[in-house]
């Protein structure tokens, strides 16, 4: 008997080790997790989930303008959210601002009339004056403003430190000496609503968005003039898509040194963005516009753009 009870132990034995052994065995060679390690049928893991891209905007990043021919450029950008202001090495220096401080005008006007509403001849100056660039709306702006007290209101009120007004018994607007670091100030100055005041920083924002014209010859005119270039150009449809870009232009060809006196402005709810310039008169309005664009083209991020071609400088046609 003893024989035959080992032998009847020793078959059970080994089925309840086949029982045993199957589900192991299936799940090594399935790959699902199981004891010791073991990974069970159906239990694969979930791939990971996809990051949504880091949408496009602006930021510090090397720029070079290869073959610049001006005696004069440099650039500023600041991060609205931080208030972090990057730029070239000479981020201080300065050029007279043009017809791109028309936009702080028109927003300290509007502001210094509180609860009022200004006539209807005015604020069809204020308009004019951002979208066309025009001179003598202006100047009736600046006149009403006190003038010279304009430029001393926009340093203390922007917190601008390298700005200084014109000396002469003029005090004309258009030669007010600024920097891109303080161009950037102004630009997130009037975006944030301090310029303008509550009432009326969306009109204004809304003028900048509308700016029109070319640099052709047919929208340059002797007391306006097309102003929706530069900057805007440099910006993929990734960024122009998400929301107004806010500009204002400021250029003039100077006969007092025969150069063209050429600044960009543009702000986002993101960013703050100025790149000045001087180069010779010879050369074309296009040349200064082209070299906006470019630099703003390689402050793209997270990938940012390859430096836009800026043309061979030809003589003004």
């Amino acid at each position: 008997m003893r024989p035959r009870v080992i032998m009847v132990l020793a078959i059970v034995a080994i089925l309840l080790g086949g029982v045993m052994l199957v589900p192991a065995a299936y799940a090594r060679f399935s790959g699902g997790d199981g004891p010791l390690g073991l990974r069970l049928a159906g239990s694969a893991p979930k791939p990971p989930t996809p990051t949504a891209p880091e949408p496009a905007s602006l930021a510090y990043q090397p720029v070079s303008v290869t073959g610049y021919k001006g005696s004069f450029l440099a650039w500023a950008i600041m991060d609205r959210d931080s208030g972090e202001i990057s730029g070239s090495s000479n981020i201080s220096s300065t050029n007279s601002t043009e017809s791109m401080i028309k936009a702080w005008l028109v927003s300290d006007y509007l502001r210094r009339l509180g609860d009022k509403e200004p006539p209807a001849s005015m604020l069809k100056k204020a308009s004019t004056a951002i979208r066309d660039s025009d001179n003598i709306a202006a100047e009736n702006l600046y006149n009403a403003g006190g003038r010279l007290p304009v430029i001393q209101r926009l340093i203390s009120i922007c917190g601008l430190t390298d700005t200084k007004a014109e000396s002469s018994s003029r005090h004309k607007w258009a030669y007010t000496q600024m920097s891109p670091r303080d161009a950037v100030r102004m630009g997130d100055c009037i975006a944030s609503g301090k310029a303008a005041g509550p009432k009326w920083t969306e009109w204004v924002l809304n003028e900048m968005a509308h700016v029109r014209g070319t640099t052709a010859a047919k929208d340059q005119h002797e007391q306006t003039g097309g102003g929706h270039w530069g900057i805007v150009d440099g910006l993929p449809k990734s960024i122009t898509s998400e929301g107004p870009v806010h500009i204002k232009n400021g250029w003039t060809m100077l006969f007092a040194d025969y150069q063209w006196h050429l600044n960009c402005l543009a702000v986002t709810d993101k960013w703050s963005l100025a790149v000045m310039m001087r180069y010779s008169g010879k050369i074309s309005l296009q040349y200064g516009a082209s070299v906006c664009a470019s630099v703003t083209s390689q402050l793209v991020t997270p990938e940012p753009g390859a430096a836009l071609q800026v043309p061979t400088p030809l003589a003004k046609a």
